[in-house]
């Protein structure tokens, strides 16, 4: 039998100005993420607040009313798009009758649903642990039991509560250790890429701008893609050969939303890393959907979060490419006024995906240095590494020496210029 849910929208006005997505979309898209679980929403609606009850959240009017159509509907789960303190949610669970979940426990009810390599999996069960371990309180109902003291100490003994938290976070110590075993082995596998080296490019953008449609379309690949909210979340990377020859890693990446809980932030860091590594962040955007210039904000403002952490250099945006998709919905690329930096695609049918590969390839070559060395043919070991790590564009041999012309990055340029001291380049 299907979950009936309802969606609520606790909306303060007064905490919103024009630059903020309309309450509108704001609850298209909460509606969106509850039908991702399975629930069949028969109820939605936005309530106005004038002011926080530090009890329900909502306004004893609106819960009244808002319970009445609860019990009309025969709702299973209503979902409030807000942060809910745990008396909050335990407060409107007795009021309406039924299971009531906020904004972070349904994202973490997707990622649940959605992760599945082993980092995604230990992610998704740190960040419920953190959550779940601020609610013990509403989460268990046999609080007042105690264990019995030991030893010499006596009383009462430790409170099933402590105990309780006290497992939580042991587990949440483990599940660290896991995920930093975890990342330590991906770091290597990154640093065996970029020995081959193969530059990555890495898809970012707001769920469900069709990164993974895209990815599949540029690789020939069958990553999971569906017209829903956080479709895939685990990284997933394919090599592919751009126009000119030259291969890359095309790197797909868990979608961003608005108002991402903090203990997801924290949680999915690892899925972002590709992008901190990426010598091109390709940002897609659904450019038909009303709120594209929001969600923009959204991805923006994740990354320069990661940049005040560190996590990313403070100029990511200087070796950005914006990709606006879903064009075809808007009846093709001549329909947008301007595109500016941007290049316009839709990877459901093609449209553009010539021109983007192009304008990576020469992104690509933008960022590499054109240099020629005199290499001694008896030194195989120094023409192997130039031609392993850079694009060589002409070769030209005489009796003793290859004269090599050789489009290489610049750290790979000082990296072969300190291991191989006996060549020298030649000076135009």
């Amino acid at each position: 039998m299907a979950t009936r849910g309802a969606v609520i929208l606790p909306w303060e006005k007064s905490a919103h100005d024009q630059d903020v997505r309309a309450a509108e979309a704001r609850l298209e898209e909460a509606v969106g993420l509850a039908a991702s679980i399975g629930l069949v929403i028969v109820l939605q609606a936005t309530l106005l607040l004038r002011a926080r009850r530090s009890a329900t959240l909502l306004g004893k009017g609106q819960v009244d009313s808002l319970k009445i159509a609860v019990q009309a509907e025969k709702i299973d789960v209503l979902v409030v798009d807000a942060r809910l303190s745990p008396a909050q949610q335990r407060n409107l669970e007795t009021a309406f009758g039924c299971k009531v979940i906020d904004r972070t426990g349904l994202i973490l009810d997707i990622f649940g649903a959605r992760a599945a390599t082993k980092e995604g999996t230990l992610q998704v069960e740190l960040a419920h642990l953190e959550y779940q371990r601020s609610r013990l309180v509403r989460l268990w109902t046999h609080l007042e039991r105690q264990r019995g003291g030991f030893g010499f100490l006596g009383g009462p003994g430790e409170t099933q509560i402590e105990a309780d938290r006290r497992m939580i976070g042991d587990r949440i110590v483990r599940l660290k250790k896991d995920l930093e075993q975890v990342r330590r082995t991906r770091g290597l596998h990154r640093q065996a890429r970029k020995r081959v080296p193969f530059p990555v490019v890495a898809l970012v953008g707001y769920t469900n701008a069709g990164k993974s449609t895209l990815f599949n379309a540029l690789t020939g690949a069958a990553v999971y893609a569906k017209d829903q909210l956080f479709a895939t979340l685990d990284p997933t990377m394919r090599a592919i050969t751009l126009p000119s020859g030259r291969r890359i890693i095309l790197s797909d990446t868990v979608g961003f939303i608005s108002d991402l809980p903090t203990e997801l932030i924290a949680a999915f860091r690892a899925t972002l890393e590709e992008v901190a590594e990426a010598d091109i962040i390709l940002h897609v955007r659904d450019i038909a959907h009303p709120d594209s210039a929001a969600q923009k904000k959204d991805v923006f403002h994740v990354l320069d979060g990661m940049a005040r952490d560190n996590m990313i250099e403070p100029d990511w945006s200087s070796r950005m490419i914006e990709v606006l998709n879903k064009v075809d919905l808007l009846g093709g690329p001549e329909e947008l006024a301007q595109l500016g930096d941007a290049t316009a695609i839709s990877a459901m049918t093609g449209d553009g995906l010539p021109e983007l590969m192009a304008l990576i390839d020469r992104q690509m070559t933008e960022a590499m240095e054109e240099v020629r060395y005199r290499v001694p043919l008896s030194d195989g070991a120094a023409s192997a590494w130039l031609y392993q790590h850079g694009e060589v564009l002409d070769r030209t041999d005489d009796e003793s020496c290859a004269n090599i012309f050789v489009r290489i990055k610049a750290e790979d340029r000082a990296r072969f210029e300190m291991l191989f001291k006996q060549v020298e380049p030649i000076l135009a």
